[in-house]
């Protein structure tokens, strides 16, 4: 071994090495036990945060547990490629705008920019140390994954699922697409209640709203039914101001009296409620706002206008005609996009759907059926599948996506599916493989694409080979895990377990762990915006990987971490540590031979604590609590192992002569079998450098090409030893005690001294008399009250 470790060469030859030797290669063909994870695949969009080092780290270090406890780990990885993030991303890199150049010459740009990134995406987590199986990667735009979902789309349309309908839907009128209940996020806005005068008989009544822009949408007026104040305009008519066009009063209990001036203008549409009572009411349909954000004709002279300048103009001339009678500046909670960051609007247009609101009380059975780790993750699911309120809104008005293999006939509107020997197909580009069952041969190809989450929300589909590989599919599906972070349990989580439910009425996985977040060093989420993004690229360059790695096990499955600083830093120093300690220990183990030997005693007690370690890390990693088997290997490797046992065994392993060989073979046999676990524990932590040492050493000895393809630690219950244990944490306590007591007094710790124990502890202690005579450096050791004499 090098006298210092370097990281950066030996990182850089280890990923050469294992992807040489094949080391994290899946096998379909071995007959060991499977362990499969759907991994998640990153979204190309331009960027990687601290997030991703932190929740894929946690996933790997279960792959790497499970691969040395011989199961043939089945560990993929993908790309999410398709859809707004990657046209984004494509149209700032590459300064054009998607709707201004022909569909296929733009997707090819976004195939050219994805590569590019998909090459640095793998670069880097390459430097991170996962132990993916490479030849098992897949991105979502790839033509084996459109004929996959284009395949679910026709399972599911002919399963009747499926539904295309014009209807009131949630639009993006920045990125000018239809999107989904999912896509939604709150956020807290400045805006003002605005107390405008509609007339009513020749009187006049006061509405409150926040959406004046919306007037010429009003096709309804609501009042409480018991609310005693406005009982009497139940069934008359109010004039609209500036547009001056009736509409009815209708009664309604969803109407909140205690909201503004307890009436409420319906108007198409504003929110959820708006569309309730359109419904219920068969309202007539009026719609101010066009797809790009800006004022319909039927605004009259606002027509052409944006939305907030519209509103602007409105309030000022509900002024001048003295019809706005006070403002209120308020702060609400609004819906936007939650990939823009832009208010949604609800716009009527046709969309294709899949129906499962009528399977609400189904997806809470299948939640209760999957191990949620941690448990309490669980009630999120449960919250959104409560709330849900929409059917899911699968096509997107964008270029770049996967197609829906759908042409319309010309003639009779009939809806004409692909053949699945044609799939995958562009209608744009291909034609139907037969004519219309009226004869016609006449088509129009549906231009809308499908959402992203329609597809990944396959991935333990494309994984297994669904449809494609009967056999691999059968051995494979349902996979064991699906790890992902909190904030997607309503997105990839949810949406899997719908179109799993859908095709095999089964689960997707078994287990799914759940990760927190990665926080800037104050807590704060990271954003472009606050400034506060730490590139984990960039700590690559400065940290080793395994540091990276070291910090992102510090927090509880399921929590969120704050990035540290000193918390890589205390990685740096454990793989110092272990350098350190193996380069001791391997010195010591040159003329070891394997063999049967007479233990003393403080070989007994590092073992027995050992065993301890080994049983409860392998526990807490079977609940996948990554977290407890770092402070655990931690506090044993620095404390009971580095501290104490090695400062203990110096004397017997550098003086056979006077301590005897046999004593000298118990520390070298306690010391080789002793670091090979503790590198074997901390391996699927800290990847890099416990196979550098183990290569260096072990490897030869065991037969095997590296720690990570290497038998996970068995604990041995015979070797647990309580008694022993006690009265060799106390001999621990008495070591402690003389070296403080030397500090204290400025005496060096090499310092000859006589050391006088408790005669209480006489009996217990005359097993480890030696031992504890060479570390403390005492010439004498006498039993009474303690005391140390110089």
């Amino acid at each position: 071994m090098e006298k210092i470790y370097d990281w950066k060469k030996s990182e850089n030859e280890l990923q050469k090495l294992w992807n040489k030797n094949k080391i994290y290669a899946f096998d379909v063909k071995n007959k060991k036990k499977i362990y499969s994870i759907d991994t998640p695949p990153p979204t190309i969009s331009g960027s990687i945060h601290m997030g991703h080092a932190f929740s894929y780290t946690h996933a790997d270090i279960i792959a790497r547990y499970k691969r040395m406890n011989n199961f043939n780990v089945f560990y993929p990885f993908g790309f999410d490629n398709n859809g707004l993030p990657t046209e984004r991303l494509v149209e700032k890199e590459k300064n054009v705008q998607a709707k201004k150049m022909p569909r296929e010459e733009f997707n090819k740009l976004c195939l050219q920019v994805s590569k590019e990134y998909e090459n640095r995406f793998k670069e880097f987590w390459g430097n991170l140390g996962l132990s993916v199986d490479w030849n098992l990667l897949y991105s979502t735009i790839d033509p084996r994954v459109q004929k996959l979902s284009q395949r679910s789309f026709i399972e599911l349309y002919k399963k009747k699922r499926e539904y295309r309908k014009e209807a009131p839907t949630i639009w993006c009128p920045e990125c000018q697409t239809a999107i989904a209940q999912v896509e939604l996020e709150d956020k807290e806005l400045s805006s003002t209640f605005n107390d405008i005068l509609f007339e009513v008989e020749g009187k006049h009544i006061t509405i409150a709203t926040t959406r004046p822009e919306l007037l010429s949408s009003c096709v309804a007026v609501f009042v409480h039914p018991d609310d005693e104040r406005y009982q009497y305009l139940i069934g008359k008519e109010a004039k609209v101001p500036l547009f001056n066009y009736k509409v009815p009063i209708l009664a309604d209990k969803k109407v909140d009296p205690e909201k503004g001036t307890g009436i409420v203008m319906c108007c198409t549409f504003g929110d959820l409620a708006d569309i309730d009572w359109w419904y219920a009411y068969n309202l007539p349909l009026r719609i101010s706002i066009r797809n790009d954000g800006f004022m319909e004709k039927i605004a009259r002279k606002y027509e052409g206008l944006a939305i907030k300048e519209a509103r602007k103009q409105i309030i000022e001339d509900l002024k001048k005609n003295k019809l706005l009678t006070s403002q209120k500046s308020i702060k609400h909670s609004v819906n936007v996009h939650e990939r823009c960051g832009i208010e949604i609007e609800f716009l009527v247009t046709k969309q294709w759907f899949i129906k499962y609101l009528d399977l609400k009380k189904e997806f809470l059975v299948l939640g209760r059926k999957l191990n949620w780790h941690p448990k309490h993750m669980k009630v999120r699911y449960d919250n959104w599948v409560y709330g849900l309120q929409w059917d899911w809104l699968i096509s997107r008005q964008r270029y770049f996506g996967v197609p829906f293999p759908v042409w319309y006939c010309k003639k009779c509107h009939e809806v004409i599916l692909a053949e699945d020997k044609q799939l995958p197909v562009d209608p744009l580009i291909d034609k139907p493989g037969k004519k219309c069952k009226c004869g016609s041969k006449e088509f129009i190809p549906e231009k809308d694409v499908m959402d992203t989450w329609a597809t990944s929300a396959l991935t333990p589909y494309i994984n297994s080979k669904w449809k494609e590989d009967q056999k691999t599919f059968k051995k494979i599906f349902p996979m064991n895990l699906r790890p992902q972070a909190h904030d997607i349990i309503t997105f990839w989580l949810f949406n899997s377990v719908v179109k799993s439910y859908l095709h095999n009425k089964r689960l997707p996985w078994k287990d799914v762990v759940i990760s927190g977040h990665g926080l800037d060093q104050h807590g704060r989420k990271m954003s472009k915006s606050k400034g506060n993004i730490i590139n984990p690229i960039e700590l690559l360059e400065k940290y080793p990987a395994d540091a990276m790695r070291y910090w992102a096990t510090g927090s509880k499955l399921g929590d969120d971490l704050a990035y540290q600083e000193k918390d890589v830093e205390t990685g740096v120093k454990t793989i110092i540590k272990l350098w350190n300690a193996s380069k001791f220990s391997f010195s010591h183990l040159n003329d070891y031979k394997k063999e049967k030997v007479k233990l003393e005693f403080f070989d007994k007690w590092v073992l027995s604590k050992l065993n301890r370690i080994i049983d409860e890390s392998t526990k807490d990693l079977e609940k996948y609590e990554y977290h407890k088997l770092k402070i655990l290997i931690s506090g044993f490797f620095w404390s009971t192992f580095s501290d104490n046992y090695l400062e203990i065994i110096k004397d017997r392993l550098y003086n056979p002569d006077k301590r005897g060989k046999e004593s000298r073979k118990s520390a070298q046999y306690t010391l080789y079998h002793s670091l090979l676990s503790i590198l074997k524990l901390y391996a699927p932590i800290m990847p890099f450098i416990t196979d550098e040492i183990y290569m260096s050493y072990y490897s030869g000895k065991e037969k095997t090409k590296s720690i990570h393809i290497s038998d996970w630690p068995k604990s041995d219950k015979k070797m647990m030893d309580n008694k022993i244990e006690k009265i060799g944490d106390k001999a621990i306590e008495v070591i402690s005690d003389v070296r403080k007591f030397k500090s204290e007094n400025n005496k060096s710790l090499k310092a000859e001294m006589i050391l006088t124990l408790d005669k209480k502890d006489q009996k217990d202690f005359k097993d480890l008399l030696n031992d504890l005579k060479a570390v403390t450096n005492a010439k004498e050791i006498k039993f009474g009250k303690f005391k140390v004499e110089f």
